[in-house]
């Protein structure tokens, strides 16, 4: 990537770029801790129904999906890191998938290796805006990947398993 001259307008596009993405992040999880709350507290108000014959196949069809939406709520939430199976092994900042802005990608890192990165990248203008470009693209990857597409998952499964759970109950009671 090739940069002229640093610039203030640029500087203000990434931060803002930047901002737009912690704010997306922010809002996934507390949809995520929406999603996961209201399907948990449907759990046991579901349980006491399933003493009655006619009402269990939507208490169980409620209570399956309530399962699965917690679960998909909570790995959307959860952290992500990049996990080095062999320590021996020295990470190389140059490869495509290390972000060296990330935390969860230096904090694998030797002090001293970082610091040798870090110093790589401040001395050259170019280099800076490319690592903070990589950033953006990386976290919006993320976002897409991990966040909203498990909270999309979420939201489905919840949405299914009322309707269905609905229909069984209105089913069961007119027969």
């Amino acid at each position: 990537m090739e940069i002229r001259q640093p610039a203030v307008f640029l500087d203000h596009m990434i931060r803002q770029t930047r901002a737009h993405h912690v704010q997306l992040s922010a809002m996934a999880d507390m949809k995520a801790n929406m999603m996961l709350t209201v399907a948990a507290l449907l759990i046991p108000l579901s349980i006491r129904f399933l003493d009655d014959p006619r009402l269990q196949p939507a208490a169980l069809t409620m209570i399956g999906f309530c399962i699965l939406t917690v679960l998909l709520s909570a790995y959307a939430a959860m952290p992500k890191l990049m996990v080095i199976k062999d320590r021996s092994k020295t990470i190389d900042p140059e490869d495509p998938s290390f972000n060296l802005l990330f935390f969860g990608s230096f904090t694998a890192m030797d002090y001293d290796d970082f610091e040798l990165a870090m110093e790589k990248v401040m001395n050259d203008h170019g280099e800076v805006y490319e690592k903070q470009i990589k950033e953006i693209y990386l976290m919006g990857q993320y976002l897409a990947r991990e966040k909203y597409r498990f909270i999309r998952f979420a939201y489905i499964s919840f949405i299914t398993g009322m309707v269905i759970s609905s229909s069984l109950y209105v089913i069961r009671t007119l027969l």
